[in-house]
């Protein structure tokens, strides 16, 4: 169903970039009827001056551009700041969609696909992107630190560089210490998704690890269920585990 911005509220824009006129054409129609102030670019070099001059609140980005590719313009994007991307590719190769996951694609759209589907995931990841209410607490656990209101994450003081999957993600299991939750389970409970590929949440797993724990060849922190998922364990600084989060005002691999 698509969604209309609500009255008043500023427009968020969409930058839509594919050399596909027509496919263009078709999500940025979809998208304006959906509410989002729509801007277009045909190729990488556009789609960076376009996003230095206006940066947009969201990225829908096509993998297979002509001269620089999606995943290049993905990573150049991402360094000037963060904002959400969704990939576009007509590739069916597991490990095309992975390697856009791995340069901090928030999410992936394989074509053909429904121009419906794809307002819906627009709407979901600027949802998920957007501040928590003022009273949510922040959360505390094993160095960790998450303010769900300036969306912000913190390991052992200094800033962590989160995807807003990530951050997601994090938050999550600060949330939920010492539970086990099966892929299909974080998909659903963290991202609201009732259908999709696994292992988008199997490369969320791994990037998390890589940016949160000492080791990610040996985490502690997130934990490997083997036949059930992932299970986020609390460590204090002496390397004991703990179970409590503190919480103040202020495939499997």
């Amino acid at each position: 169903m698509e969604q209309q911005q609500a009255t008043g509220q500023a427009r968020a824009r969409v930058l839509v970039v594919d050399d596909d006129p027509t496919v263009a054409e078709i999500v940025s129609g979809y998208l304006d009827r959906a509410g989002y102030d729509v801007d277009h670019a045909g190729d990488g070099p556009d789609a960076l001056a376009r996003a230095a001059a206006h940066r947009p609140d969201l990225v829908v980005l096509d993998l297979m551009l002509p001269g620089m590719d999606g995943l290049e313009v993905c990573r150049r994007i991402r360094g000037q700041g963060p904002v959400p991307v969704i990939m576009l590719t007509a590739r069916g190769d597991e490990d095309d969609r992975i390697l856009g996951l791995e340069v901090g694609a928030d999410d992936y759209v394989t074509k053909p696909f429904s121009p419906r589907e794809l307002v819906l995931r627009v709407e979901s990841v600027l949802r998920r992107a957007r501040p928590a209410p003022p009273s949510a607490a922040v959360l505390r656990a094993a160095g960790l630190s998450v303010d769900p209101v300036a969306r912000r994450a913190h390991k052992n003081g200094t800033e962590l560089a989160l995807t807003i999957r990530e951050f997601d993600l994090l938050s999550f299991f600060l949330r939920h210490p010492g539970r086990a939750f099966t892929r299909e389970e974080l998909m659903h409970e963290v991202w609201g998704w009732d259908f999709g590929d696994l292992s988008t949440v199997t490369v969320h797993v791994r990037r998390l690890r890589g940016k949160v724990e000492d080791d990610p060849a040996r985490p502690r922190l997130i934990q490997t269920v083997w036949g059930v998922g992932y299970r986020f364990d609390t460590v204090d600084t002496s390397g004991v585990e703990t179970s409590g989060v503190e919480t103040s005002d202020a495939g499997q691999d």
